[in-house]
């Protein structure tokens, strides 16, 4: 059988932990046997970033962004207990906020159904839905430490110059 040919090469952007063991399997047994499969590899796990502050996110975004194409995998964002896991140097924003913001992206609230994903079982009628949805954009949340005990305040206000609380 001839392969699919590709004639641009797409991002790959590798994940952290179950993610690169399912991500190689999915390429050997799904694509692999099929497609001339042509990749740019980016290794956006955990110790990677750590290892370049984080580079190596902006790098696979802007190249995603000049390619077109591209396919990540989980990763993780860490929290306190991630930074002292993986002895981080600081709580390294999640990548997928910055590749969004990179590629002017957005969180998809709706499935993007195809029909040309057929399943294994010839017999199944169901859908097959491929998504992981995120709750508010809360990618571009940011964090902040008060230094002590006092009250947080929410102020409006509008361009006559009147604030509301």
């Amino acid at each position: 059988m001839n392969k699919i040919q590709m004639k641009t090469p797409l991002v790959e952007m590798d994940g952290d932990e179950m993610t690169r063991i399912l991500w190689k399997w999915i390429k050997e047994k799904l694509i692999l046997p099929f497609v001339d499969l042509k990749t740019e590899y980016y290794d956006l796990g955990l110790p990677e970033r750590e290892r370049t502050k984080d580079k190596i996110t902006l790098d696979a975004s802007n190249r995603a962004k000049e390619l077109g194409v591209a396919v990540k995998c989980a990763t993780i964002t860490p929290n306190k207990q991630r930074v002292e896991e993986y002895n981080l140097s600081e709580m390294w924003k999640s990548p997928n906020g910055t590749i969004r913001a990179v590629l002017d992206g957005t969180v998809f609230r709706a499935p993007i159904l195809l029909d040309s994903i057929r399943p294994i079982v010839r017999s199944w009628k169901k859908p097959i839905t491929i998504a992981r949805h995120a709750y508010g954009d809360v990618y571009r949340a940011t964090e902040y430490r008060v230094p002590g005990a006092g009250k947080a305040e929410l102020v409006f206000t509008g361009e006559n110059c009147e604030s509301f609380r």
